[in-house]
């Protein structure tokens, strides 16, 4: 007998742009959209973790993000809770040269389940 499948969690992960983004030299900011570009594709690549959707709201909300509303959403479907962690911790571990993520972008997770429409 096999035990029932396990719902994954959806989670709406919300990216904030820091000030210090804002604050660097035009000269440094490449490097700091290639640290983006590896956060991305490295939460994408974590087993247990689909992406299902992103927005980037850059083009009607300019200037840093302190709280909501953020400047990108990635939602996704994720298999347990250890795995949101590790997709959070990517702002820790991804570098742009000696520093990490985190003094460029902030990440909230908001964790939940999938909104089923009744009588549709």
């Amino acid at each position: 007998m096999s035990l029932p499948q396990k719902e994954p969690l959806r989670v709406l992960f919300c990216i904030g742009v820091t000030q210090q983004f804002f604050d660097l030299p035009e000269d440094r900011i490449g490097a700091v959209w290639k640290g983006y570009g590896e956060m991305m594709s490295a939460l994408a690549a974590l087993p247990g973790l689909t992406i299902l959707g992103t927005m980037d709201d850059d083009r009607t909300m300019v200037g840093a993000s302190a709280s909501w509303p953020w400047t990108v959403y990635i939602m996704a479907d994720v298999a347990d809770l250890d795995t949101v962690v590790a997709g959070c911790n990517l702002f820790r571990t991804v570098k742009i040269g000696d520093e990490r993520l985190w003094k460029y972008g902030k990440v909230e997770a908001r964790i939940g389940r999938a909104l089923i429409i009744q009588g549709g």
